[in-house]
């Protein structure tokens, strides 16, 4: 499964149970982030026992896409069955600033910066 843009690659992993997100992600509110939303809904409906969210290769991703992480992880953390881990890189900015808030939506969220 994947999504592939001039501007973003979305794939997963199945073997890893890893989605890796690439490039910039820009979209303008809702309804243009709605197939990554969809997309991890099916992640999410395959039931692996981990979700790992490799964000090391995303350079930029505005209000609207840590909004649709956000509903995603939170989604993940009312289930109660997968645990959830998001890489993040150290060389990027703004990964250390935002992905720290994903911990405050669920606690046991494993977080590696590489």
């Amino acid at each position: 499964m994947e999504i592939n843009t001039q501007d973003y690659q979305i794939c997963y992993d199945p073997a890893t149970a890893t989605v890796s997100f690439i490039g910039s992600l820009r979209l303008s509110g809702p309804a243009e982030y709605a197939p990554i939303a969809h997309f991890l809904t099916k992640v999410a409906d395959m039931e692996p026992t981990k979700i790992t969210l490799n964000l090391q290769q995303l350079e930029f991703l505005n209000s609207s896409g840590i909004n649709v992480l956000s509903k995603f992880i939170i989604e993940i953390r009312n289930t109660a069955r997968v645990q959830m881990a998001v890489q993040g890189s150290q060389s990027i900015s703004w990964h250390g600033k935002s992905l720290r808030n994903f911990q405050r939506l669920m606690p046991g969220l494993q977080l590696e910066f590489l």
